[in-house]
């Protein structure tokens, strides 16, 4: 298929995944849209997370991250997807909002990384306004904890709401309070914050190159070898797909 009639999306297991540029995607517009990502891990959460696989099948965008989840349509379709990492679309709006000019919501991290990502942008991206904050580290919100976050960014209006809690803690609570919120976008980028504010050195761009940006992630952070079972109950379902007996679209 030619890059100009290339699929808007492309349903794989039931998610209609993103297939274009991001540049289609407006900053302006009624309403607050929902940019979320879709990658093993939280495929595999979602298997057995009703909320979870709600949130991801209605986002507004629904993005690859990375290139691993769109073995479900290469192998069953011979359809590859536009992949699009978390640093990419993170750096991507913030150059758009420092082009026109615009504001930006940091939610998530700790305080003193919130601190780090705002003197960041004041010196990366001049053009671009920031606030920010950082929630509760808890699995689970209160409805006041909720009510809280929801008016700080009310208050401060960004055109981009970006979002850095844990997976896929950042997408639910993006999809739950969408129509409360204030903001053009939600963006939930996890641990691009991390990266951005300096607390952790980025990942060279030969690994996302090579396609082993999660082997990178792994020496980075051991613990999320707690991730390879969802890992490994992506690939099988890969293999059921393939050897058609599950489905590999809704």
């Amino acid at each position: 298929m030619a890059r100009s009639e290339r699929a808007e999306t492309v349903n794989v297991f039931g998610y209609n995944v993103f297939n274009q540029d991001l540049g289609t995607i407006p900053i302006d517009g009624d309403g607050c849209r929902t940019i979320n990502t879709i990658n093993p891990d939280v495929y595999g959460v979602a298997v057995n997370d009703p909320s979870t696989r709600e949130a991801l099948a209605n986002s507004d965008y629904l993005m690859l991250d990375g290139v691993y989840f769109q073995l479900g349509s290469l192998l069953t379709r011979g359809e590859t997807i536009k992949a699009n990492q978390g640093p990419f679309i993170f750096d991507h709006f913030m150059e758009r909002l420092e082009e026109r000019g615009g504001r930006a919501f940091f939610l998530g991290a700790a305080p003193a990384t919130v601190e780090k990502m705002k003197e960041v942008t004041a010196t990366r991206y001049p053009n671009i306004v920031c606030d920010g904050l950082s929630p509760p580290f808890k699995p689970e919100f209160t409805a006041e904890e909720n009510a809280a976050m929801v008016a700080a960014v009310n208050a401060f209006k960004p055109d981009i709401l970006f979002i850095g809690m844990t997976a896929p803690k950042q997408e639910k609570w993006a999809y739950r309070h969408a129509d409360k919120l204030d903001a053009k976008l939600t963006v939930a980028i996890g641990a691009v914050f991390d990266w951005y504010s300096g607390n952790r050195k980025p990942l060279a761009p030969i690994w996302f190159k090579l396609k082993l940006a999660w082997l990178a992630r792994l020496v980075q952070r051991p613990e999320l070898i707690n991730r390879v079972p969802m890992k490994l109950l992506f690939l099988w379902h890969v293999l059921q797909a393939v050897l058609r007996i599950r489905p590999s679209q809704a």
